[in-house]
């Protein structure tokens, strides 16, 4: 192989990349961790390098790939992902019980469960860092977006492992004043006077409760919102009923719950998952191991 024809940066080639995804050199540079100046200098010296143009500026200054670079695009994302597996083999290797690991939870998870697990966690191995990543969506562990991540599906990719720690039991909670108001049974229920806090104009939640033989519509759910500790709130403000695991309503002493005689909504599996080559790692086995009997036991 001709090491000498390969003479352009892997920097500046990520520096392309990540423009190209983003969609802007504001956006690339703040994803990078970089000045937009900085992103600009490498990205000029990868075409110098290379010797072709990869954007022209259109109205507005917006970026357009051209069509040389529009022809290293598939390329560059082939280097990215060996990248990234690179950096998954060598994170591997590593035999100390320190360093940083980043942890993905929902929000729910972060805010009744983490803090006392992180707290033990830090007493015990001072040497690990933590960082949590609170998001109800799907980071991606074989993209390094996180190393640990709690989740309530049980993964399909061959890369990934996971732990099955339980099942959260999820009721429907309102404020006493709210649940005070309700019928002892669903056969007494005005469904027009009901509402619950819905996550979005979704007809999942209906079409939930009406399959255990509610009668709800879009009436029924007049407040919506993705971010859960406001549905929380808004509860407590007497405001309708709201999804809840039963683990966590149990610590809130203004949640009660709605409808006790029937049966839980849903129950709903709870699986700590991390890269297989991300596993063999100390530091991040300690700290899987660590959450995974601490959630494990909540839910018991």
């Amino acid at each position: 192989m001709n090491w000498q024809s390969v003479n352009f940066d892997w920097n500046h080639a990520r520096a392309f990349y990540v423009t190209v995804k983003e969609g802007s050199l504001s956006a690339a540079a703040k994803a990078l961790g970089v000045t937009q100046p900085t992103l600009s200098r490498q990205m000029a010296a990868l075409e110098a390098e290379l010797g072709i143009t990869l954007f022209e500026r259109a109205a507005g200054q917006q970026l357009v790939l051209t069509d040389s670079g529009a022809k290293l695009v598939e390329h560059v994302e082939k280097m990215t992902e060996s990248a990234l597996q690179f950096s998954l083999a060598a994170s591997g290797q590593s035999q100390l019980v320190e360093g940083s690991v980043v942890i993905s939870v929902g929000q729910l998870d972060a805010a009744f469960r983490m803090p006392k697990i992180i707290a033990e966690l830090r007493r015990e191995e001072p040497l690990i860092s933590i960082e949590v990543i609170v998001t109800n969506e799907t980071s991606d562990l074989l993209r390094r977006e996180a190393d640990i991540a709690i989740r309530n599906f049980h993964p399909t990719q061959n890369d990934l492992i996971a732990k099955k720690l339980g099942e959260e039991i999820i009721h429907l909670y309102g404020s006493s004043d709210y649940v005070q108001q309700l019928p002892d049974s669903l056969d007494k229920v005005d469904f027009s006077e009901l509402q619950i806090i819905g996550f979005d104009h979704s007809t999942m939640i209906t079409d939930l409760l009406n399959a255990q033989g509610w009668k709800l519509g879009k009436d029924n759910l007049q407040l919506l919102t993705g971010f859960q500790l406001l549905q929380l709130g808004l509860c407590k403000e007497g405001l309708g009923l709201i999804f809840f695991p039963e683990d966590m309503a149990d610590k809130e002493p203004q949640l009660f719950r709605a409808f006790p005689q029937t049966e839980p909504v849903m129950t709903v599996p709870v699986w700590l998952v991390s890269h297989q080559e991300l596993r063999t790692s100390p530091r991040v086995r300690r700290v899987f191991d660590f959450v995974a009997e601490r959630v494990a036991r909540g839910l018991q």
